[in-house]
């Protein structure tokens, strides 16, 4: 019996070394040497200090900054949590988000939901739009809008509130990916944002569009997928060009 369990043991030691230890140590030799870059991750630095990579989203809140699309990944594009919402088209959680009550007992959101990021995106872009009430009713007394509110309203059964924008919204703008880490956002989403980035960052809107037009990927091959901007290298590139008063590297703000 040993002596047939002999050869089988000799393949099984030949073949680990070979595919688990000779193959990837060339592969991983090979890579270093032809995609280095590619190979340690597609790190993006500012600075000399790395602020994240180039294949994964990372959140933008600041109004300085280009804003990538929305994310479900855990508390939005954590890279340990990757996952879309899994909800459906026709999903009124989806379309008109939700709320909860915390354990303290207080109402916060569970989702937000489509029609709240429209109004949030036009709010924050100075896109003009209609609305059934004026949205004053639904701020804070910060003067911040309230997001528990306006969920409620837009899901009231009886009146429930009806925005719209007055000009097309890209779905990117609103809805997220199917990882929750897209990096990139569509040419449109980004045009809908110069404004309030140049105004905060006190340039000209030419010039922020050229950096667009810089960052701006095409279709792979002229026709595999759609132009695509990388909103951390944006970003980054408008740092580098354009500095904010107080702005630091470009890196989840």
């Amino acid at each position: 019996m040993i002596k047939e369990l002999g050869p089988g043991l000799r393949l099984t030691l030949a073949l680990t070394i070979l595919t688990g230890l000779l193959y990837p140590a060339v592969m991983t030799g090979v890579s270093q040497v032809i995609f280095p870059r590619q190979a340690n991750g597609s790190l993006v630095t500012v600075g000399g200090k790395v602020v994240g990579s180039s294949l994964i989203g990372q959140s933008f809140s600041k109004p300085e900054y280009f804003h990538p699309r929305p994310s479900s990944a855990g508390n939005g594009y954590d890279a340990t949590a990757s996952s879309g919402s899994n909800l459906g088209p026709t999903s009124a959680k989806l379309l008109r988000g939700t709320t909860k009550t915390d354990d303290k007992g207080k109402e916060i959101v569970d989702f937000d939901g489509i029609e709240n990021r429209i109004v949030h995106y036009c709010l924050d872009n100075d896109i003009p739009y209609e609305s059934s009430l004026p949205l004053d009713q639904f701020k804070d007394s910060q003067g911040n809008l309230d997001d528990v509110k306006l969920i409620k309203a837009f899901n009231d059964s009886k009146i429930p509130l009806v925005f719209k924008a007055k000009t097309p919204i890209p779905s990117d703008a609103v809805t997220g990916s199917a990882s929750g880490l897209d990096p990139h956002i569509s040419p449109a989403n980004a045009q809908l944002q110069v404004g309030r980035v140049a105004k905060v960052r006190n340039i000209s809107a030419d010039q922020v569009k050229s950096l667009i037009a810089q960052s701006t990927d095409h279709a792979d091959l002229g026709f595999l997928g759609e132009p695509r901007v990388n909103v951390l290298l944006l970003n980054a590139a408008l740092d580098e060009s354009f500095p904010a008063a107080e702005a630091g590297p470009a890196a989840g703000n």
